[in-house]
């Protein structure tokens, strides 16, 4: 499958993101391409993973689809051809673009945990709380926890490392009512989708949502949503707390990078081919499990 690392369009480009390329589709659309760059520990690594582009595309597609009863999401109805008339130009970025409504997004990462792990594992071995909520003493690794957490961030640059912030930080920066808002859409998404994801055999053990206010101060789903990217998913299978599970996402590639002496600051490592090749792998077997039709 080739790969598309940067992409290259007639549009004006707005921004390259980590991963998505921002074009101008006219005062009210932007059209997003989701190219096949990884970042992780929040630097963009060098190689690309060819196809995950089109898997976290599809992915987003299928759970912005299921989640339309919670909140509205960025999708814009407008047709592709309209933006990108060359059909030619259309097949470098097919099955990895879309277009969507042109919305300013929210200073704040809206992340939600369910399980212990990651940033919040370690956090909580140091204080025995994660974002200032305070936890039962003697969870152990990949623990379940009583309740899922909301647990923001910052929002950083290529190149720079989000920061965990607590709900104060977070109403600091949104307003209250807007912070609440944000808080119960996330942990209602987080818990749904939570839910069909167990009866597909997988557990969310975290993930990340964005989002934006429209015109009129409603909250819109934007970005990407539930996909390997932005979420921790662990087969139920191999599941066993005290370890850090298998999982399809893009862990994987932490847990190598872990391995090697660099300091998490840019340039990033190369990826060796095979570990290319498991990721890919990954990303597609989360994508059959959790999109395919039940049998």
């Amino acid at each position: 499958m080739e790969a598309l690392y940067e992409s290259r369009l007639s549009l004006p480009l707005l921004h390259r993101g980590k991963v998505r390329d921002l074009y101008d589709a006219g005062p009210e659309h932007l059209l997003v391409v989701t190219t096949d760059r990884l970042s992780a520990f929040d630097c963009v690594l060098p190689d690309p993973i060819p196809g995950k582009g089109r898997i976290l595309n599809a992915m987003s597609r299928f759970w912005f689809g299921r989640m339309g009863g919670v909140v509205a999401n960025h999708l814009s109805d407008r047709p592709l051809a309209s933006v990108l008339p060359d059909p030619v130009e259309r097949a470098t970025v097919a099955e990895r673009v879309v277009v969507v409504r042109r919305l300013k997004p929210l200073p704040i990462e809206a992340i939600v945990r369910g399980y212990l792990a990651g940033s919040g594992w370690k956090e909580y071995r140091r204080t025995g709380a994660v974002s200032g909520i305070p936890l039962p003493v003697g969870l152990k690794e990949a623990d379940r926890l009583p309740e899922p957490l909301f647990t923001p961030s910052t929002k950083a640059a290529v190149g720079a490392h989000d920061e965990n912030i607590d709900f104060r930080a977070a109403e600091a920066l949104l307003g209250a009512d807007l912070a609440r808002q944000v808080r119960e859409t996330s942990l209602r998404l987080y818990s749904e989708a939570a839910a069909y994801a167990d009866s597909r055999g997988v557990i969310i053990a975290d993930t990340k949502f964005e989002f934006a206010a429209d015109a009129r101060g409603a909250l819109v789903l934007i970005d990407e949503v539930l996909t390997p990217d932005s979420s921790r998913f662990w087969p139920k299978s191999l599941y066993r707390p005290g370890t850090s599970p298998p999982s399809f996402d893009k862990q994987y590639v932490r847990d190598y990078l872990e391995t090697l002496t660099w300091d998490k600051r840019p340039p990033a490592p190369s990826l060796p081919p095979e570990i290319v090749a498991q990721t890919v792998a990954r990303y597609e077997e989360a994508l059959r499990v959790l999109t395919a039709p039940a049998i």
